[in-house]
């Protein structure tokens, strides 16, 4: 993989981190997760009438992309507020890899080369490892975190193919952010009414910018990274996001690290340098 690729893809993995953080920081994680979706396609607004249409091959991608982040955004606020952060952050965002690399040879025709599958089994290997940290998981938060790896890695075929039928990886993104927002705000609006959700808009509205931009950004970054390198070896190495949100937890938030979270960055940074010199 490229260092331009790598470089890239690990600044994603900071901005996806970073918008994690705030929907885990806020009261109401549901709505704040909608806001940052609401957010990510305010901040794609401008640049739409810069970049070409995608090919019209991709628009399929797109619509079936929508459904599936509605999902995910919804299962990502359940996960966090049945578990702590240590045991359902891990869970999804480690399994989702490693089932694409256990599937990406028969649904993409992609074979990982004995270095890139090494680098990858090793950064998946250094994420779980982070939840032996969350010692009182329920088994509810368990579900929604491996439900959600699934929407995880499904989306992440359907987004890695759909950009490079697209023809331009950043317009196929800038389109796909679009719709959620549209899903999940009139399922909060149906859920909780229209003056909740308003009132929770006015408040954070600044909180949904920032964190929507990054993660339309973040995503981006990855779905460019996937027109230039395997889907599974992109997957894996944006999954190193969990070790700057480790870093968030310590150095911002002023949590305490156990010993597993440092075994974990270390096996992580291992794994990234295995995928650097794949």
């Amino acid at each position: 993989m490229p260092l331009d690729v790598v470089l890239l893809v690990l600044f994603g993995a900071l901005l996806h981190a970073t918008w994690n953080a705030i929907i885990k920081a806020g009261n109401d994680k549901s709505l704040d997760a909608a806001l940052i979706s609401a957010g990510g396609a305010v901040a794609s607004l401008p640049f739409l009438p810069l970049l070409p249409l995608p090919q019209p091959q991709a628009w399929p991608f797109i619509g079936v992309s929508a459904i599936l982040q509605f999902a995910y955004f919804q299962l990502v606020a359940a996960a966090y507020r049945a578990g702590d952060i240590g045991l359902v952050y891990p869970l999804m965002r480690g399994a989702a890899p490693l089932l694409i690399v256990a599937t990406s040879g028969f649904i993409l025709g992609e074979n990982l080369t004995g270095g890139a599958l090494a680098g990858t089994m090793t950064i998946c290997a250094g994420i779980l490892t982070l939840a032996f940290e969350a010692r009182q998981g329920s088994r509810h938060a368990i579900m929604l975190a491996l439900v959600n790896a699934c929407v995880i890695a499904t989306y992440t075929y359907v987004d890695g193919i759909g950009a490079r039928l697209s023809g331009n990886a950043v317009s196929y993104t800038l389109w796909m952010s679009l719709l959620p927002p549209v899903l999940l705000l009139t399922w909060a609006v149906s859920q909780r009414g229209l003056a909740t959700v308003g009132k929770h808009v006015r408040r954070n509205w600044w909180r949904g910018l920032i964190g929507g931009a990054g993660s339309i950004a973040s995503y981006g970054l990855a779905l460019w990274a996937m027109t230039k390198a395997p889907v599974a070896t992109v997957a894996a190495l944006r999954e190193t996001a969990i070790l700057f949100a480790l870093a968030i937890s310590v150095l911002v938030l002023k949590e305490k690290a156990s010993v597993w979270r440092y075994l974990a960055g270390i096996i992580i940074a291992l794994g990234g340098l295995v995928l650097k010199l794949a």
